[in-house]
């Protein structure tokens, strides 16, 4: 059993795939790809082709790589289902990227449908609660916008963080850290500040813009010497 729906994103065509099987009454879903726009459809459709009479539903998310708000829906979708059916449905193993966002919008990064805490997000909209969630969900917005350009351009990127980890020797994690500090803190695109600093190791050599060399500066310091 294999669900599958193709997503644009920067020009390109990613596909989030859900293959399962069922075993005594047990459905076990590995969604592979992105919770980006379609996911929740996607799922849904996976959710439709269920045998009847399930004890439990279990996703492995090990083999999701990228989230937008969008996994929201996904998971609202999984937590609607378990409710109308009135069955368990688990979904664990997060890891990287949608990991973070789930930290942002303060669901629980184990499992973001134990008690209900999907449908949470959605319910809570005139408390303290909701009102911090919200400005939680504008960073999200802003985050993943940024790793959206980051993907699109992500030669120059990967360049970037070459140039970082023979100058530093640095990781190419921590280099990657460096160049998206470096672009918050200067109000520049990632991949402006990614392209500046592939620039600088050309055979010109062209030197950083001012505010992205203060900004670069201090994320090095920060997160290279100050780790070392």
């Amino acid at each position: 059993m294999t669900s599958a729906a193709g997503v644009p994103l920067g020009g390109r065509l990613d596909t989030l795939v859900i293959d399962g099987r069922v075993a005594e009454g047990r459905a076990m879903l590995a969604p592979r790809g992105e919770l980006v726009r379609g996911c929740a459809d996607t799922v849904a459709r996976t959710l439709d082709e269920l045998p009847p009479r399930l004890s439990r539903i279990e996703l492995d998310m090990a083999g999701v790589f990228f989230m937008d708000t969008a996994g929201l829906q996904f998971l609202d979708v999984l937590d609607a289902f378990g409710h109308r059916h009135r069955i368990p449905v688990r979904a664990t193993r997060w890891n990287g990227q949608p990991r973070r966002i789930l930290e942002l919008v303060g669901l629980d990064t184990e499992d973001p449908l134990r008690a209900g805490a999907a449908r949470s997000v959605g319910t809570r909209t005139s408390s303290a609660v909701a009102r911090e969630r919200a400005e939680q969900l504008d960073v999200l917005r802003e985050e993943v916008e940024q790793l959206r350009q980051a993907m699109v351009s992500r030669p120059v990127i990967d360049q970037a963080r070459g140039v970082l980890m023979a100058a530093h020797g640095c990781t190419s994690e921590q280099a990657w850290d460096v160049l998206r500090e470096a672009s918050q803190h200067s109000n520049t695109k990632l991949r402006e500040v990614a392209a500046a600093v592939v620039a600088t190791a050309g055979s010109q050599g062209t030197p950083l813009p001012a505010t992205v060399r203060d900004a670069l500066r201090t994320a090095i310091s920060r997160r290279l010497q100050g780790s070392s």
